[in-house]
């Protein structure tokens, strides 16, 4: 990208028709549809921004762009790229840049099983009127999701499918928002084809995965939306005016040395994430803004496991290469280039989808130290040695599985700090069905099955998900949630209808999904929001076109 979409936080002002927190998914699409329909925007990221070919390459600049936050200590920067939230009973990984939990995931863009949306959970104006295709046809527009053509020759794909006749079910090829083949996208901007590096999960040097800060924000801010790094969004208020405070705490002290920033909008889209907007409502909630007794409950972490299988008898190649290549001439491949789907046409809590992964390259000088806490000392040492790319670690199988929890966490805060709570959380059946199944994944090609090579330090053997959902989830009332279908936060107060709403205040982001979606969810997230902007469009007698560039 030669033009940077953020600017710096001194050039905020301090009113603006919508504000929008957070640049994900969620906030990304908020911020295109609102500024195309003639809106004044501003986006708030409490990260920074991180253009094509700054994604850490070495575990030195990876070390730097992590932060971890437990309920007693913090460390490393409030704005660092990898957001490592340990708690008690579950461990949470989210992205922190311009372009939200996008710039690290997978890109997986699946669909949930029809039955998901069919659980009395949802409100049933989502499956009611239609609007739900249109957002996943809109989402898959502008996010284009596709299959890699050469997956199958991948050499992670090959041990996957070796692997596989123990479960008896043969692996697919899943759609990734990446571009296989150099090209224009919806936003107008010329992206090149992926080079096989398998650093996706690490950040995209390459620029072909269709991140946010590729697709819907560079949309935004051709229509004139202003995106600021290094604003973390604290609590909202309401003006006597009836306009809405956005109280925002500068992160670059260095650039804004400033207290914090209040700026006024008549609307609110809060896109922080399933942690950071339930944080800012819990926040909001303490000064006063009645909304519902649901908030901060209903965390789920889609069931999902990240699981290692070691000393497979087969080559895996499940380590990127990076973009420079650290081994120029090899592919690994995107992130995920198969999948194992199991499925259940009789209860669809038992479904599970099984992926490969890829370990980012920056990563790679650490696979030995990883391992030797569970007494692989001497294969460690040996790549140590020969490097990750040769002996042991050649062969190393990485899993990335997502299935269905009982979406029983909660939130709190705690000395202004959020807390995750889910007691018993490790021991929920789908944990034991995913254990099984990877164990006869491994031990088919001679493999040990490694659930957790941290276990033996801080972190614990608490299990850990990236794809965090819930937390303000959509209800009928604000009984039964926190935000209506469209997204509309209920009002809490005790004289107002169980379904009255505040004008101008919505959540759009994974926070308003109330239970587990069994498959990676950046897809029904951008969709969700893609069909709140319509109703929004309908509300308010905006014109919200998604007509590519």
């Amino acid at each position: 990208m030669a033009d940077r979409l953020s600017s710096p936080l001194s050039a905020i002002k301090s009113q603006y028709d919508v504000v929008v927190v957070g640049s994900g998914y969620g906030g990304g699409v908020s911020a295109a549809r609102l500024a195309r329909a003639g809106k004044t925007v501003c986006v708030l990221e409490r990260g920074r921004e991180f253009a094509t070919g700054e994604f850490p390459g070495r575990f030195p600049d990876l070390r730097r762009e992590m932060q971890v936050e437990a309920r007693k200590w913090n460390s490393g920067s409030a704005s660092a790229l990898y957001d490592v939230r340990m708690g008690d009973d579950i461990h949470v990984l989210v992205g922190c840049g311009v372009g939200g939990g996008s710039l690290i995931n997978a890109g997986v863009a699946l669909r949930p099983d029809p039955r998901v949306f069919a659980d009395a959970v949802w409100p049933r104006q989502i499956q009611q009127d239609g609007l739900l295709d249109e957002g996943y046809a809109r989402a898959r527009r502008w996010l284009r999701p596709a299959r890699a053509p050469d997956a199958e020759a991948m050499t992670k794909f090959k041990a996957l499918q070796h692997a596989s006749v123990a479960l008896g079910i043969s692996p697919i090829a899943p759609e990734v928002a990446v571009s296989f083949e150099d090209t224009v996208n919806a936003a107008g901007l010329a992206q090149p084809a992926c080079t096989g590096c398998g650093d996706c999960c690490g950040g995209c040097n390459v620029g072909a995965k269709n991140t946010v800060a590729l697709t819907y924000l560079p949309e935004a801010k051709r229509h004139g939306a202003s995106i600021f790094g290094h604003a973390k969004v604290r609590f909202i208020t309401k003006a006597d005016d009836g306009r809405w405070q956005v109280s925002i705490q500068p992160l670059d002290t260095a650039a804004s040395p400033h207290a914090d920033i209040v700026v006024e909008a008549d609307i609110v889209v809060l896109a922080a994430g399933a942690l950071g907007s339930s944080e800012i409502l819990l926040r909001s909630r303490a000064r006063g803004l009645p909304i519902s007794d649901r908030v901060g409950h209903g965390f789920s972490a889609n069931g999902d496991i990240i699981a290692f299988g070691y000393g497979a008898n087969v080559p895996v190649n499940s380590v990127g290469v990076g973009h420079p290549s650290k081994l120029p001439g090899v592919a690994i491949g995107a992130a995920v280039s198969g999948q194992i789907e199991v499925r259940d046409a009789n209860d669809l809590s038992n479904e599970l989808t099984i992926q490969e992964g890829v370990v980012p390259s920056a990563l790679a000088p650490m696979l030995p130290v990883l391992f030797v806490p569970n007494g692989r000392l001497l294969g460690a040492l040996h790549s140590l040695v020969a490097g990750v790319y040769k002996g042991p670690f050649a062969s190393l199988q990485t899993f990335f599985v997502v299935s269905h929890d009982n979406a029983g966490g909660s939130f709190k805060l705690e000395g202004d700090k959020l807390v995750l709570s889910w007691p018993g959380a490790g021991d929920q059946p789908v944990y034991k069905r995913v254990d099984a199944a990877l164990s006869k994944l491994v031990g088919q090609v001679g493999g040990s099955y490694v659930k957790n090579p941290l276990a033996g330090t801080v972190m614990g053997h608490q299990p850990a998900t990236a794809h965090p959902l819930g937390g303000t989830g959509m209800g009928r009332d604000r009984d039964s949630g926190v935000v209506d279908h469209k997204c509309r936060v209920f009002d809490g107060t005790a004289e107002a209808s169980s379904t009255a709403v505040h004008a101008g205040l919505y959540v759009i982001d994974g926070a308003v999904i109330p239970r587990s979606l069994g498959c990676n969810p950046l897809l029904t997230i951008t969709a969700l929001a893609e069909r709140a902007m319509l109703h929004f469009g309908r509300d308010y007698s905006l014109t919200m076109d998604d007509a590519v560039s």
